[in-house]
């Protein structure tokens, strides 16, 4: 059922989520374990720019879609309507189907019925389009215990192919987050609410046009969520489409225009 808010009450693999921060941009050899994308290979041309990628307006919609497995209901028939500048936000109860959603938004799951598409396009992690224009953050990005935060920041932004001052744009964003005097640790040195400021800086500093979170407020303190929560409302007055599951319903009734129950059985 959707709401509006006014209803609303008051090298070593550390490990990798879904739809990790590498770019769309490179070919070659894409391989799933366990859910995890690895991409190898060069980077693209003819892709979008990456300054490019936040500039047009985006539509990402999903139409009916369930989750079965077997016959386990993960997540009963939810719709999801949201475009540039917008926040749809999905509430339920933990083991609800918010994550397994987020998942088929993200093109990383397939759907048991209905359909997700991005600008009328199927959505699917493999495809350049859906991997240019959405970034998620669903459990822990894929990390390396020989490079410090800094190192991980710059080598998205390589990555990504954008020009100019990669370590100033990773200082920034580390700035952003207040952990700027973490910027030569390495992540295994962090406490779990800085791991948690590491991976929104890896998911942010990247371009994309939609921008999907899993309870991103998780491990944060009062602080760090409003700093956290005036970062998204300036995501969104920046035309970035915002989906995010979220339990804090100070942060919900601050960033959201649309509200989701997402229901399992």
């Amino acid at each position: 059922m959707t709401k509006a808010p006014g209803d609303l009450p008051a090298l070593h693999d550390e490990g990798a989520g879904d739809l990790a921060p590498l770019p769309a941009t490179h070919s070659a050899t894409l391989t799933r374990d366990e859910g995890r994308v690895h991409m190898f290979g060069r980077r693209n041309e003819g892709l979008p720019d990456a300054d490019d990628a936040t500039a047009a307006p985006v539509r990402l919609r999903a139409v009916g879609v369930t989750k079965l497995i077997e016959d386990n209901v993960l997540l009963s028939a939810t719709n999801v309507d949201v475009r540039s500048g917008k926040c749809v936000v999905l509430r339920g109860a933990n083991g609800s189907g918010k994550t397994t959603l987020l998942r088929i938004l993200a093109g990383t799951m397939d759907s048991s019925a209905g359909t997700v598409t991005l600008d009328g396009e199927p959505v699917d992690e493999r495809t350049p389009a859906t991997r240019a224009n959405v970034a998620a953050l669903m459990g822990a990005p894929t990390a390396y215990r020989d490079l410090t935060l800094v190192d991980h920041l710059v080598l998205i932004d390589a990555t990504w192919g954008r020009d100019g001052d990669a370590s100033g744009r990773a200082a920034e964003m580390l700035a952003m987050l207040e952990i700027e005097h973490l910027a030569e640790r390495f992540p295994h040195e962090l406490s779990s609410g800085q791991q948690q400021l590491f991976h929104l800086a890896m998911v942010l500093l990247r371009p994309a046009r939609v921008l999907l979170l899993d309870e991103p407020e998780q491990r944060l303190d009062t602080h760090k969520r409003g700093l956290l929560t005036s970062i998204l409302l300036d995501r969104k007055a920046a035309g970035t489409a915002l989906v995010i599951a979220c339990h804090d319903p100070e942060m919900t009734s601050a960033i959201a225009d649309r509200v989701v129950d997402v229901t399992g059985a």
